[in-house]
């Protein structure tokens, strides 16, 4: 069976690989079809689509949206793009206008809690001159020493009720999966088990992410457990969503799993890949 992963990170978003340096680390790691999925932005992929030709593995073109739902920020993985689709690339142009304007906000914020040049800081650590994110933030306070490691920046400065968290209204649902379907792709729900729902809001979350014309859903990730993989395999058969898998690679060092780490699909789902 192939090796798919289909979630990964380059310096055009958050993470710390070109585009290149990833598809030859995908490569080197025997991952045979690989997703490159930046956050709201596809500035890397002909460089990606590119070395994927010459290492002989299948690049599948995407990205990932930020979303809001209720009052939950969400994910959603574009795959299979046109990335000259006017209306994607314009749908991610204001998203990431939105992003812009969120991160001098959380530095207001941060300094506010007593630590200043935050903005400043977390613009060290920017490698796309159109993105500036929640992670290029918490690599600045892992640096200056107000956290240990990137997953306790989250949990004590950026999220909702943290001194550092700044609600931000993005794309709507509906919008951001009219955008990727125009541009000829799927749209599958990153990470399911990190929104901070309970059950009776992640069925009627994906009640509504399908009847949308949502098309998927992550069921692997390094964010899920064995126990939700198994619960996300189960609403994938019962709302008639394909399932998907990903590493959500950011880079050495800093990611749980590496590329082509995920195991195969649990039994009985759709693979997001099945017509490709």
């Amino acid at each position: 069976m192939a090796r798919y992963d289909l979630h990964s990170h380059s310096t055009c978003s958050d993470g710390l690989l070109t585009p290149a340096a990833l598809v030859r680390r995908a490569a080197e790691r025997s991952v045979e079809v690989l997703a490159l999925t930046d956050h709201n932005e596809i500035c890397g992929l002909g460089e990606a689509r590119e070395v994927a030709r010459e290492e002989g593995i299948r690049l599948v073109e995407g990205a990932e949206l930020s979303v809001s739902w209720r009052d939950h920020t969400l994910h959603v993985l574009a795959l299979g793009i046109d990335c000259s689709c006017r209306a994607l690339v314009e749908g991610l142009g204001a998203i990431r206008d939105g992003r812009n304007r969120r991160a001098r906000l959380i530095g207001d914020a941060l300094a506010t809690a007593g630590i200043p040049g935050a903005y400043e800081g977390a613009l060290q650590f920017v490698t796309s001159e159109n993105l500036i994110s929640r992670t290029h933030f918490a690599r600045f306070l892992v640096k200056a020493g107000h956290v240990r490691e990137m997953k306790e920046v989250f949990r004590r400065y950026l999220v909702p009720g943290k001194p550092g968290h700044v609600p931000h209204a993005w794309a709507g649902l509906s919008q951001a999966i009219e955008w990727i379907h125009a541009a000829g792709g799927q749209a599958v729900l990153a990470h399911p088990g990190r929104y901070k729902v309970n059950a009776t809001g992640m069925r009627e979350l994906l009640g509504e992410f399908r009847d949308e014309g949502g098309d998927g859903i992550e069921v692997l990730s390094p964010s899920h457990t064995t126990a939700q993989t198994a619960v996300f395999a189960r609403h994938a058969r019962i709302f008639g969503l394909l399932a998907s898998s990903g590493s959500d690679y950011h880079g050495p060092g800093e990611s749980w799993v590496d590329l082509g780490d995920m195991p195969h699909l649990p039994a009985g789902v759709t693979p997001v890949w099945q017509r490709w």
